[in-house]
């Protein structure tokens, strides 16, 4: 049996036999047998008061002065002025304010304990047609694993099985369950929530993301928090004050009993019980919500921060590329350009051949496949698509000669100066488009950081390793007050050493570069973060959600403790105070006391143990519809954004486009929306747009939404009557001008109102 668990024996031992004396002793006074009676009393105030003297000596030893020698004082009085009743009730009320405590404590760690109970022990391992079941621990890298419906995920790995659906809630707080295909990574932790599944292992159970969690949720069971610590010293001035009210009473009045009488109502103070379960109960809470916290002293220090320090990729963007315009050099179209790339980036593994890939899903553009595909990393790929030669990646290498022409120029340029990046496509050595990426910012980003001002943060700053340029065009559109660009991370390190000047300063990273930094800050929070990652390792909070979200709430569960903690203390202490002075008046007597001290204790519990609660949050009312009403209004967009920033695409390449041709493109762009883009207008303002208003009441922003549909609708109808007007002979300049300005404010208001929108949607996914 561990130290922990002889403790918790002894102290169940403990409090049965000073219930026991308590009872015993009362039984033999009822029968007249006082002497008796009142020897068991005493011996049940002796019982608690040996491990009481061994509790302060301990104390002290350490430096720390606390109520324990209240209870002392209190006890060693009752047995020396022979009250040795109140002394056995002051017993059963020391033993059953640690039984209290630990009652508190263990309600409040059931959602750690939870994490820890879960872990997988065993795992079945298939070995060609045959299944065994091996402990978790010989599971090694590259064994291939079955695991059945309704049981953990023992290891990483990737799925060989076609789809799975799996159940991560324990690790992220996130109750929608996730779809997985073939190849896809699968995290230790997760539930099986579909059918039965095969991975392939990618690491072995140690080392895995689960495993991390649980050391993570280890580390958070034991840390005391600087919030108790100054319980301490709350401690020591009540001491003092104990002292001095018992004392006065009993000089005043000339008798000790009124002394004591004073003791026992200050015992124990709620100080020492109320602070740790309310701490612990944050804690508890923070896991809840996939957040997990090392301890009560980073929870209480997160409810005084003042100062945010932002890394930039994976924490304020998505860090996972998105194309956000394909621009075809005539005459080729933008269809044959994402065909012919994306043919051959399937077999790309270069970060940005996923993001074309979903361009041409999105277009609902059927792939081939290559053939003769070579790959030159970090410069381009080169495959055969239907006989055609087909290069992707950097222009000197996919065609050379192309940086002499004007379009790569006018591209080169305007992608230096918003910092997104180019992928050049070639077809039979000629540059036939160009694909712009950006990795863009979460859309959930620029209302996580208002909230995070109106929560108490004053300052925030973002520091990234990424051009000054491309900082302060994420700086800019997010509102930071100061952006440090091009830090390495020992520079990251600095910056947190001069913000931490300014206050409370929390660092929120998600990288191997971000660990210093995290270690060095006031609370380093790792973001998204999967289990044993450097990043997770140094930070004191891991939200293992990979949403900003997870910060917000942390804040707020932290402040919404630690004002619990204070008020039950401040509390506390009051009643306490109240009732000392009452009894050095004589009017409580030392069994009154010690009872009504009791009752003190056990509502300063049950007050401190409301940090369980949820407190206030803005929630939709059915979760898991509005959870699911955001994917299909997100998989529209999707969807429609490439249609959308095809609108500038056409407006820019009419003047060279034949006539009839640029009417064929002008009727589909026109088609698109109207039998698109407007009804998923109407029906975002019939079925979003109730819900969001009803989750804000107090901030509808669904008017300016509204406004910004009647505008699309005006330009939309706009565009319909100039290209019904088109003469077969084609566009006259005049028109060409109407239809182009038409067609980029579509282009300039969807993109706006889409970022718009999916910024509020991510409420519907929280």
């Amino acid at each position: 049996m561990s130290l922990r668990g002889l403790a918790s024996s002894w102290q169940l031992a403990e409090l049965l036999a000073t219930w026991l004396g308590l009872a015993v002793g009362g039984l033999l006074v009822l029968f007249q047998v006082d002497h008796a009676g009142r020897w068991v009393f005493a011996a049940s105030t002796l019982l608690a008061l040996v491990p009481t003297v061994i509790s302060s000596v301990r104390s002290l030893l350490r430096r720390q002065t606390g109520v324990d020698l209240v209870a002392m004082l209190a006890l060693a009085a009752a047995l020396a002025l022979g009250e040795f009743l109140a002394g056995a009730i002051i017993a059963v009320m020391l033993t059953g304010g640690a039984a209290l405590e630990r009652h508190a404590a263990g309600r409040a760690r059931r959602e750690l304990t939870a994490l820890l109970k879960r872990a997988p022990r065993v795992a079945h391992r298939r070995d060609g047609d045959r299944v065994a079941t091996v402990a978790v621990a010989d599971v090694q890298i590259g064994d291939r694993l079955v695991v059945a419906p309704g049981e953990v995920i023992p290891a990483d790995g990737l799925l060989t099985s076609e789809s799975a659906l799996l159940d991560e809630s324990a690790l992220t707080g996130e109750a929608r369950a996730v779809e997985l295909t073939v190849g896809a990574p699968v995290r230790s932790g997760g539930t099986n929530a579909g059918g039965p599944l095969e991975l392939r292992v990618t690491a072995p159970a140690e080392k895995s993301s689960y495993a991390g969690i649980l050391r993570l949720v280890s580390q958070a069971e034991d840390s005391k928090a600087p919030f108790v610590r100054l319980a301490d010293r709350y401690a020591l001035g009540f001491f003092v004050l104990t002292l001095v009210v018992s004392g006065a009473a009993w000089i005043l009045s000339g008798d000790a009993v009124r002394g004591l009488a004073v003791l026992v109502v200050a015992t124990p103070c709620p100080l020492i019980l109320a602070a740790p379960a309310a701490i612990i109960a944050g804690v508890s809470q923070a896991a809840r919500h996939g957040i997990i916290v090392k301890g009560g002293g980073p929870l209480e220090t997160l409810a005084r921060a003042s100062v945010l320090l932002l890394d930039k990729t994976g924490t304020l963007t998505l860090a996972r590329p998105e194309v956000v315009e394909v621009d075809p050099i005539p005459p080729f179209s933008v269809e044959v350009v994402v065909r012919l790339a994306a043919s051959v980036e399937q077999l790309s593994i270069h970060p940005y051949a996923p993001a074309i890939a979903a361009e041409a899903r999105s277009r609902g553009i059927e792939l081939a496949f290559p053939e003769d595909v070579r790959e030159q990393m970090g410069v381009g790929i080169a495959g055969l698509v239907d006989g055609r030669r087909v290069a992707v990646g950097q222009a000197a290498w996919a065609a050379p000669g192309s940086t002499r022409m004007a379009a790569f120029r006018s591209i080169e340029l305007r992608t230096a100066i918003e910092g997104s990046s180019a992928v050049h496509v070639a077809i039979d050595g000629q540059l036939a488009g160009v694909f712009v990426l950006q990795d863009p910012i979460r859309p959930e980003a620029p209302r996580a950081l208002r909230e995070l001002r109106q929560l108490g943060v004053r300052r925030i700053h973002m520091v990234t390793g990424d051009h000054p340029d491309v900082a302060e065009l994420v700086g800019d559109a997010l509102g930071l007050d100061r952006v440090f660009a091009e830090r390495a991370p020992e520079e990251k390190v600095e910056v947190v050493r001069q913000v931490r000047a300014e206050g409370v300063t929390v660092m929120v990273g998600d990288g191997i570069n971000d660990a210093p930094a995290l270690a060095l800050a006031d609370v380093g929070v790792a973001m998204g973060a999967r289990g044993a990652t450097a990043a997770s390792e140094a930070a004191d909070v891991v939200l293992t959600a990979d949403r900003l979200e997870g910060l917000v709430r942390a804040i707020q569960i932290a402040k919404r403790t630690r004002r619990i903690a204070l008020e039950s203390v401040l509390v506390g202490m009051g009643l306490s105070f109240i009732a000392m002075v009452a009894a050095g008046f004589g009017l409580i007597a030392p069994v009154a006391g010690a009872i009504l001290q009791e009752g003190i204790d056990v509502l300063v519990i049950l007050n401190a143990l409301r940090a369980l609660g949820r407190g206030r949050a803005v929630r939709p009312a059915e979760p898991l519809e509005a959870a699911a009403l955001s994917q299909g209004l997100a998989e529209a967009h999707r969807r429609l954004r490439p249609r959308i920033r095809g609108l500038a695409t056409l407006a820019a390449s009419l003047d060279g486009l034949e006539p009839a041709e640029a009417r064929r493109q002008l009727d589909a762009a026109r088609a698109m929306v109207e039998l698109e883009l407007l009804p998923h207008e109407r029906e975002e303002q019939q079925t979003a747009y109730p819900l969001l208003a009803k989750m804000l009441e107090s901030e509808d922003p669904t008017g300016p939404l509204i406004g910004t549909h009647h505008e699309i609708q005006r330009l939309a109808r706009l565009f319909a009557r100039l290209v019904e007007r088109i003469p077969a002979e084609g566009l006259a300049p005049e028109e060409l001008r109407d239809v182009r300005r038409a067609l980029y404010g579509l282009n300039a208001v969807l993109s706006l109102h889409f970022a718009q929108e999916e910024e509020l949607y991510s409420l519907l996914e929280a």
